[in-house]
């Protein structure tokens, strides 16, 4: 319409002098141009408010046709489709916001998060149940609750676990902390989970005490026991041949090889209860890891080389592999190398009289990309009743003589990795052998 009416006004203005025509012609021609430049206009105002609408997040608008005609009704079902589709992403964001919110404050483990400035963005209930408080605010209102528990948590650093024992209210927790830390929005948080687990070490620690106290009570016993019985036969022997009337002890060269002998037998088994009380006191006294990096291959040679005469005066093949060979791990290599001689051991004693005994011991890295060194021997294996028995300190299984050990190796070895950070683990099935595995 506008082209059309443009071309009548230049024919009137040309052809003719209807002067009043090409003013009303032009007054409509204006009014045209009016009308398409609001034309224009309602579709920017359209986009500025889809724009609008994406940016605040507010999708309680519409979009239809208000007399543009049929040109836009593609556009404005368009932004309502996207309009709708943010709406439903929304709602299901929300959903899932509200699920982790609810998982969150059902678990029983206490969570708590902490940004960067040392606020506390996140307590679920079970925190609030476990510290006795309504809400924290910061990280500093933890020193209202327990300084030891602030101090933890400002020390604790991602990835880590630690075991803390406080009061609260009265009331002893010993809590099992572990921490994450991640960015979010360029800003840094740490998570912590705090879980109660005093009940349970109790129970593990009374069972413990127990189990200690019957393998302290039998090999004590077994000391004691002829020690007092002795002692009676020594007393007896002496009362028979005592004459009170001159107060003095007539002994024959029998008697005094009983006497004798039975004193030696008293002497012999009291050193090897001070051997074993020392051993328990060795036990308890392992220094701290000295950590420094060093070759794995290079301690298993030094292992297999200490421990190559012992074997071959039994029949026993000691194999090393490492893979990588250039493998190198951070720890104590001294403490490490003691656990691998109190293994190598224990696998020679186990095949003293077994033909073609071997012993592998191979270093690599698992899947998870840790340092793994194993001990394998073709041994009789352990029964499944007694894989976690023999970490009690002192239980022996059966033997005697030479193949019978003192019960403290594989404590002592398992205590070892324990203060390194890692685990000692044994697999083994009866009559198929065993493999002890020490994961850094």
């Amino acid at each position: 319409m506008l082209a059309l009416s443009l071309l009548g006004l230049m024919y009137l203005i040309l052809e003719t002098s209807y002067y009043v025509s090409i003013s009303i012609l032009g007054v409509i021609i204006i009014g045209e141009i009016v009308s398409l430049i609001h034309y224009l206009e309602r579709t920017n105002v359209l986009l500025t408010r889809f724009l609008d609408a994406i940016r605040y997040s507010d999708f309680t608008g519409s979009f239809r046709n208000h007399g543009l005609g049929s040109n836009f009704d593609e556009l404005n079902a368009s932004f309502s489709e996207v309009i709708d589709r943010f709406k439903e992403e929304r709602s299901e964001k929300e959903e899932s916001i509200r699920y982790l919110e609810t998982v969150v404050q059902h678990i029983g483990i206490g969570l708590m998060c902490v940004n960067g400035n040392g606020e506390v963005v996140l307590l679920n209930t079970a925190a609030k149940r476990l510290f006795k408080v309504a809400t924290i605010r910061t990280v500093d209102s933890l020193k209202s609750i327990s300084e030891k528990l602030y101090e933890s948590v400002k020390k604790q650093k991602g990835g880590t676990r630690s075991l803390i024992r406080i009061t609260v209210q009265n009331e002893t927790l010993q809590l099992a902390m572990y921490a994450t830390e991640f960015r979010m929005r360029d800003e840094a948080y740490k998570l912590i989970s705090f879980q109660n687990i005093h009940t349970e070490l109790e129970e593990k620690e009374m069972e413990a005490w127990q189990n200690l106290t019957q393998v302290l009570a039998h090999e004590i016993m077994n000391s004691i026991t002829p020690i007092s019985s002795l002692s009676g036969t020594v007393k007896m022997l002496l009362e028979e041949h005592l004459d009170p009337e001159k107060e003095e002890v007539k002994l024959n060269t029998e008697t005094i090889q009983d006497v004798t002998e039975a004193l030696n037998t008293i002497s012999n088994r009291s050193q090897g209860l001070m051997r074993f009380v020392n051993s328990y006191r060795d036990f308890t006294q392992i220094p701290d890891p000295n950590f420094e990096q060093f070759s794995v291959m290079e301690v298993l040679k030094r292992t297999s080389s200490l421990m190559k005469n012992q074997a071959e005066e039994v029949g026993v093949d000691i194999n090393i592999a490492c893979d990588p060979e250039s493998l190198e791990l951070t720890a104590d290599p001294h403490l490490v190398e003691q656990v691998l001689i109190n293994l190598t051991k224990n696998a020679i004693r186990v095949l003293d009289e077994q033909e073609r005994g071997k012993v592998i011991l191979r270093g690599e890295i698992d899947e998870s990309g840790r340092t793994v060194i194993h001990i394998q021997d073709n041994g009789p294996g352990v029964k499944k009743a007694m894989k976690e028995k023999i970490f009690i300190p002192f239980y022996t299984v059966g033997g005697n003589g030479k193949t019978k050990g003192s019960g403290i190796g594989l404590s002592l070895s398992r205590q070892i990795m324990r203060l390194h950070g890692g685990s000692l683990i044994l697999n083994s099935e009866k009559g198929k052998g065993s493999t002890f595995t020490l994961r850094f």
